[in-house]
């Protein structure tokens, strides 16, 4: 086994990163707005050099599964995570919306029920939440809420803590998100060992300003929703499978995005046993959706659902490219019509990715989310924190999975769009984003489908 150095023993070169990286933390969580551009992605630029300096050495050594973790690395995640704890997003409005919600529910108001621009306009809404200082930070009251049950636990529970200060709201909406991502870090440290991989491949995951920025400090619940999916994989290894359907159902009532991986499981898993155990997912989410239900949440949470689809559009890729050519040939915006289109046709292709057995199902998995991204008519950075979770496990000596290290980096040229009101995107950075994440997954992939061993089961599909 290779030993971790102890604490203090550690090079001055890695103090310095150390110390010069919670500084530019501390900058970009308490000293910068989104609308200042230039200095938002020079500071980012700076973090995600020294982040690559860290994880080189890893890289170099993915199947070493009795590697010991490097415990300075680990503390630092945590140092960078902890540095954000007081800090208002600066990046994301969607926090006004989690303290809303919150307070409805405090007062006994189901927030599914009833758009924001109705409570306001119409007098409804308890002494509690008629903050016209809060409601003005809503970024879309004209829209029923999306968030599922366990977000809306967490919600509620930020605002019995803290009725009044949305900083302590905050606050207590940052740690449930800081608890999920240490035990994402353990999940991720022992499922490495146990598929023969270094288990500080979680490193990749754990270190990304992208994950610090967005989940921790900008507030972001894919924190949870990847903690329980993780988890839910770990019970599934040791043949707990019901408590592993638990888990994954937590994880869609945090977000629905999880129920991509539900194919795979019948892919994997046969028919029967994979059926069996997609019922108790789905039975799970019922259960935690109970509290909530009446016809008007099921009916107001598909037309938000239905909405997104077809009328929100940002940091788009081959959407985009479908846009201009409805522009050509019809003349306008054809995102109406091809939303549900573009929807049908991106469950068809995740369908049959899960089902092409040649490959091993952490990589099956990959291109799926990586397929959802690209067809995506909206894709905020905070959506690429799921990838680089996948990517940890998808990482392998045939499959350096490198075009999502780096789109975790590019996507932030996303903010571009900031400096302006109304916001305005910049198609040149986002050829650039996207011109070179695509060439990344064409080479990665392409070195892969060459490579006749990189078709052989890995320890992950045990």
């Amino acid at each position: 086994m290779t030993l971790s150095p102890p604490l203090f023993a550690t090079s001055p070169t890695r103090w310095g990163w150390l110390l010069l990286s919670a500084c530019l933390y501390g900058l970009l969580g308490y000293s910068t707005q989104r609308g200042q551009f230039p200095m938002l992605i020079g500071l980012y630029t700076l973090l995600m050099w020294g982040y690559s300096l860290r994880i080189q050495p890893i890289l170099r050594a993915i199947d070493e599964p009795t590697a010991a973790p490097d415990r300075f690395l680990f503390g630092s995640a945590i140092v960078f995570r902890l540095l954000l704890l007081l800090a208002m997003p600066a990046l994301s409005d969607d926090y006004a919306r989690f303290i809303w919600d919150g307070r409805l529910l405090l007062h006994g108001i189901n927030p599914f029920r009833y758009l924001p621009v109705e409570l306001m306009a119409g007098g409804l809404a308890p002494d509690g939440i008629a903050d016209p200082a809060l409601y003005q930070l809503l970024n879309s009251p004209n829209y029923y809420t999306v968030y599922p049950p366990v977000n809306q636990l967490i919600f509620a529970l930020a605002a019995w803590l803290s009725p009044d200060n949305p900083t302590g709201s905050v606050v207590v909406l940052r740690l449930p998100i800081i608890l999920a991502d240490l035990g994402t870090l353990w999940l991720m440290s022992k499922l490495l060992k146990q598929f023969g991989r270094n288990p500080n491949l979680a490193l990749l995951y754990a270190l990304n300003p992208l994950i610090i920025l967005e989940l921790t400090g900008n507030v972001h619940f894919e924190a949870v929703m990847i903690f329980f999916t993780i988890l839910a994989l770990y019970l599934w290894t040791k043949q707990k499978q019901v408590l592993s359907a638990g888990a994954l159902s937590l994880a869609i009532a945090t977000k629905l995005l999880p129920l991509i991986a539900l194919p795979l499981v019948l892919a994997y898993a046969g028919w029967q046993r994979g059926l069996r155990y997609a019922l108790i997912v789905f039975g799970f989410v019922f259960l935690l959706f109970v509290p909530f239900f009446n016809l008007s949440l099921l009916m107001n949470m598909l037309e938000s659902i239905d909405l997104y689809f077809r009328k929100f559009e940002f940091n788009a890729s081959l959407y985009y490219v479908i846009r201009e050519v409805g522009y050509w040939v019809e003349g306008y915006n054809v995102l109406g019509r091809v939303g549900l289109w573009l929807s049908l046709l991106t469950t068809a292709g995740l369908v049959v990715l899960a089902f092409i057995r040649s490959f091993p199902m952490p990589v099956r998995l990959l291109w799926m989310l990586t397929l959802y991204l690209a067809m995506a008519t909206t894709v905020h950075p905070w959506y690429i924190t799921s990838l680089l979770a996948l990517a940890v496990f998808a990482f392998s000596p045939d499959y350096s999975v490198r075009y999502v290290l780096l789109w975790s980096g590019l996507v932030w040229l996303s903010y571009a769009a900031y400096r302006t009101a109304p916001v305005h995107e910049d198609s040149l950075l986002l050829t650039v984003e996207y011109g070179i994440v695509f060439t990344a997954f064409l080479l990665d992939t392409r070195r892969y489908l060459i490579d006749p061993h990189t078709h052989a089961e890995t320890p992950a599909e045990v």
